[in-house]
């Protein structure tokens, strides 16, 4: 047996961003559409307004709109008066395409504004809801509507068909894409994870925009058979990513048939885009990143069955929690030998570094699906379930394994170490303030308190140990603002601590409970 404990702290390399890296002056757009011959007469028309582009924004979501180019200066302000008009002309119907573009751009002041407001009337049409007359026309926007409901029209043609009305430039765009079913790793050699979407002129450059991504997405999707929707597992959600999405970031998610229509300086290929990274737009919304630049959608393990992920934090993301799960690459089955698959993962969280480290019990390949919420230490607190969604997702190869390893101890989920309880906790770890504690059969453990916290209670796990056997090997104590956490070990061994509190007032349903705090990985020796 080689302790688990032995391959825990990753080497970090200094963080360049895999697509970032390159130049961010654009070159001149497309001169075509990637539609075929039915647009060819398109192309003088496009090539008189193709012009080089911008230096594209750093960052997503409502950044991309607060920027100093010429004319693209609506505030995010703004742009919610925008949505707020969007969002009420889409309670009535309208019987024109005319109209609804009357209506929505009243107020706009800019093609990004006129854009916009198309936009968020798109995606905020639930569709699964709305009762469609059988009267209505096809060539109308609720005749279109009802055409994506019941799959016979798509949202690429119905944004496409309100820009023309409001004098926008846009065109349909045909590629690949990483959609519902799609798993790292995967090679596009057939026609499962075809796609299409949209980019826009506005104000000097193209723009991309997915509006069917922005009003829903596909659940519970086990393969790439998704072409085939029911309202059943179509959930809709807004996600104001997929409105002007920078190309850098764009690139992650589609791949287009033409190279042109990436919009970088350096276009990836096909091979390229299967191995970049499999994330989310909660990925870029959260300004997450990598810290290693080569890392790919598929991490090899070395020959002790170690490998691992390592994300940088943005500078002000203490209210990011993260979670994970670790299941067979081929299948839903997520335990070896009894034992959950999560317990040869150690997430622990350095500074502004959060890392994953996998231990592959066996050659079989793994998928790493990490994800990621933003929650204030308040609701925290309340002990209510906090909902994890998506942010990267990984498969793991091991191609040798020379060494057997060990489960971790199955302690409360989450990231080790003391990282947690001082964002969540305001505790401040004076005695250890790593993950991972070598001692010998005595461990005193010591937090100082920078707000009020009432009781604290410590729960020792061992493999192959009953809990109730190490009840009376921890003691907890509190000292005006000091906490101290004595351990005294029946043994050499790999223990896992987990630390629980609570405040003076806290009330779950009427009773005072204690909520996880932090968890140590221990080994003791010379006992």
């Amino acid at each position: 047996m080689v302790p688990f404990i032995r391959c825990m702290v990753p080497s970090i390399r200094c963080m360049v961003p895999f697509i970032r890296a390159w130049s961010r002056s654009f070159g001149h757009g497309p001169v075509h559409s990637v539609d075929g011959p039915a647009h060819s007469g398109m192309v003088p028309f496009i090539r008189a307004w193709s012009r080089p582009f911008g230096h594209g924004p750093v960052h997503s979501s409502w950044s991309r709109y607060n920027r100093t180019e010429p004319k693209i200066l609506s505030t995010v302000h703004f742009l919610q008066t925008i949505d707020e008009v969007a969002i009420h002309c889409a309670r009535n119907e309208v019987a024109s395409f005319t109209d609804l573009i009357r209506t929505l751009s009243s107020g706009a002041r800019s093609d990004v504004d006129v854009a916009r407001a198309i936009y968020r009337w798109i995606t905020i049409k639930n569709l699964n809801t709305m009762i469609f007359d059988d009267s209505i026309q096809s060539d109308t926007p609720m005749g279109l509507l009802r055409g994506i409901k019941y799959g016979t029209e798509s949202y690429h043609v119905l944004f496409k068909r309100l820009c023309s009305y409001a004098g926008l430039h846009c065109v349909v765009i045909k590629g690949f894409s990483k959609s519902a079913g799609y798993q790292p790793g995967y090679s596009f050699d057939d026609h499962r994870f075809r796609n299409t979407w949209n980019a826009v002129f506005l104000d000097g450059s193209w723009r991309f925009v997915q509006c069917n991504w922005g009003a829903r997405h596909l659940v519970n999707a086990k393969d790439g058979s998704h072409e085939a929707k029911t309202d059943g597992n179509l959930r809709y959600e807004y996600d104001d990513h997929y409105f002007m999405t920078d190309p850098e970031e764009f690139i992650y998610e589609f791949f287009p048939s033409d190279p042109a229509w990436q919009l970088l300086p350096r276009p990836l290929s096909l091979l390229q885009f299967e191995r970049i990274p499999f994330v989310r737009s909660l990925f870029f919304k959260y300004n997450l990143s990598f810290i290693d630049k080569q890392l790919e959608s598929t991490v090899y393990t070395d020959k002790t069955g170690a490998a691992s992920v390592s994300i940088r934090l943005p500078p002000k993301g203490d209210s990011l929690i993260f979670h994970y799960n670790l299941k067979f690459f081929d299948s839903e089955e997520n335990t070896i030998s009894g034992m959950s698959l999560k317990r040869f993962v150690m997430q622990s969280v350095t500074e502004d570094i959060v890392t994953f480290r996998v231990h592959a019990p066996s050659t079989r390949p793994l998928l790493l699906d990490i994800f990621a919420n933003s929650v204030s230490s308040g609701a925290y607190l309340t002990g209510q379930p906090i909902k994890f969604k998506s942010v990267c997702k990984f498969k793991v190869v091991c191609e040798s394994l020379q060494v057997i390893m060990v489960p971790l101890p199955e302690c409360a989920s989450g990231e080790w170490g003391p990282a947690k309880a001082t964002r969540l906790f305001g505790l401040l770890p004076i005695s250890h303030p790593d993950a991972i504690i070598n001692t010998g059969r005595y461990v005193e453990i010591r937090f100082r308190m920078t707000r009020p916290l009432s009781e604290f209670v410590a729960s020792l796990h061992r493999n192959r140990t009953d809990d109730r056997a190490l009840q009376q090997c921890t003691r907890s104590m509190l000292k005006g603002d000091m906490v101290y956490i004595q351990i005294d070990f029946p043994g050499e061994g790999q223990y896992g601590l987990d630390i629980y509190t609570r405040q003076d007032d806290q009330l779950i349903n009427g009773k005072q409970l204690l909520t996880h705090c932090c968890k140590y990985l221990i080994h003791s020796r010379n006992c």
